[in-house]
């Protein structure tokens, strides 16, 4: 092999324990720069509460912990999707077009969230 291939393995593989332990610095990044909006927009209280996050993200986040949550909420929501899912198929023995309408329009919503939670890279 020749050296620049190798230096391109090791930059790759440098790369990615970098994004794998990352999350939690992710995760503090996005806290502070809600901090930043919120002293912007003089909202005390709410910048309060952010620095109380960010002192427990920084005292017990860690990358498992991280993953089992997303996990966890990606189980919640494929379950809100079979409970839609039984409201409208309801609402369709029903014959109430209204219903069926609403019931169809909250099945989209919820299999939306539902992709948009298993395209994060967790």
């Amino acid at each position: 092999m020749n050296t620049r291939t190798v230096l391109a393995i090791a930059l790759l593989s440098l790369t990615s324990a970098a994004q794998a332990s990352s999350l939690c610095s992710e995760k503090e990044q996005d806290i502070q720069r809600e901090i930043g909006y919120a002293e912007k927009h003089q909202n005390q209280s709410r910048v309060d509460g952010l620095n109380k996050a960010l002192k427990e993200v920084r005292a017990n986040c860690t990358d498992s912990s991280l993953r089992a949550a997303h996990q966890k909420k990606i189980t919640e929501q494929k379950a809100e999707i079979t409970e839609r899912k039984a409201d409208l198929n309801e609402a369709r023995a029903k014959g109430d077009a209204d219903k069926i309408s609403k019931r169809e329009q909250k099945l989209a919503e919820a299999e939306h969230e539902l992709k948009t939670l298993q395209a994060r890279d967790y």
